[in-house]
């Protein structure tokens, strides 16, 4: 009896086997396809701006560095610091690092900038740095006993409300010089006529545009603060005129708060040069023509970038907090008093001193 190879059964080709062939092709390649993946995703938090800012402690820098006063660099001992906060456009990974480090405010596009291009938030700074100059050089060298005389140019238009007549013709950096052809001594006299306008009358602009000088016609608007105005944000446009020679080189740094320690440094070397007697002295605060010290914001990166750079003094604003401010952050302090808080949060050894005026700044260094 023969036997026969029974014939095995033709089986149909299995409908996983391309399955099987693409996962060998994963298995392959799943980690360099990972990995340039995870590049992809680091390159993306590092480096693709989000529309948020970074408040951050910056830098106490010695004024000796940007200023020269009658071309003399001032050779006494100890030194006065202008403090600065570090202002970024926002990564997803400086997002993370904010999130976990004291000290440091994510603000979003709209609340830094006010709607102004990156580009334009630096330029309004840069004016804001330009005025506080002029306004420093005015206090330090009047109190020094030193004649001068501030001219008042007119205002710099910093922004313009989507809701103003003049949306679309007044821009950024235009100086107006006039309302209704009436001139004024300084923005606050300015800005008192204009409120005093009603709502819906005709006002006339004249100001300078790349040298040229127009005029333009619109109306009296309500303000978002309840007050009658033309819908722009403004600053001084001044110029001092004096025999004492005073140079800054502050290319790259914006704002007006140095203007108090600029006017206590002008004072200084025009009139006590001891009057630091050695010491690593920091502060912040605007300066106004009348030689008040104005509000500022960031006062606790300020004290933390004064602590780190070793100074012995930190100058605070002490003006009490207004009402309209209490009723809108009842939890809102004075700059002194976020600065003494800050102080004791960071526990540094550096003496948080309270003006009101660059005077009150001198007596204290000539009584301590």
């Amino acid at each position: 009896m023969k036997e026969f190879e029974k014939p095995r059964a033709q089986l149909p080709e299995s409908p996983f086997e391309p399955v099987r062939k693409k996962d060998s092709v994963w298995r392959t390649y799943r980690w360099p396809m990972i990995g340039t993946l995870l590049l992809i995703l680091a390159l993306l938090a590092f480096f693709v701006p989000l529309p948020y800012y970074l408040e951050m402690p910056g830098s106490s820098e010695d004024i000796r560095q940007v200023m020269r006063v009658n071309h003399k660099n001032d050779e006494a001992s100890g030194s006065y610091d202008f403090v600065t906060v570090a202002v970024k456009q926002a990564t997803f990974s400086d997002i993370v690092y904010a999130w976990v480090t004291p000290f440091t405010d994510i603000h979003s596009e709209q609340e830094m900038t006010g709607g102004s291009s990156s580009e334009e938030f630096f330029r309004i700074n840069q004016f804001y740095m330009e005025t506080s100059q002029n306004t420093a050089k005015y206090q330090g060298l009047k109190t020094a006993g030193k004649e001068t005389e501030m001219e008042f140019l007119g205002v710099y238009v910093m922004q313009v409300a989507e809701d103003s007549t003049f949306k679309g013709v007044l821009n950024i950096a235009d100086t107006v010089t006039a309302v209704n052809d009436k001139t004024f001594k300084s923005s606050k006299e300015l800005i008192e006529y204009v409120g005093s306008q009603k709502i819906g009358d005709k006002v006339s602009v004249t100001y300078t545009e790349d040298g040229q000088t127009k005029i333009a016609e619109g109306k009296i608007i309500k303000l978002v603060n309840g007050k009658n105005g033309i819908g722009i944000s403004l600053i001084d446009r001044t110029e001092v005129k004096s025999d004492v020679p005073i140079e800054f080189a502050t290319a790259g740094i914006g704002g007006p708060s140095a203007g108090m320690m600029f006017s206590l440094s002008i004072y200084t070397q025009v009139a006590d040069p001891d009057l630091r007697q050695g010491r690593h002295i920091a502060g912040t605060g605007t300066i106004n023509h009348d030689g008040t010290v104005g509000d500022i914001g960031g006062v606790d990166k300020k004290v933390v970038a004064a602590d780190r750079a070793g100074a012995e003094i930190f100058f605070a604003p002490d003006n009490p907090v207004t009402e309209e401010v209490k009723k809108n952050n009842p939890n809102a302090k004075s700059n002194y008093d976020e600065a003494v808080e800050t102080a004791k949060k960071i526990k540094t050894k550096m003496k948080i001193v309270p003006v009101k005026t660059l005077q009150d700044a001198i007596d204290y260094l000539k009584k301590n």
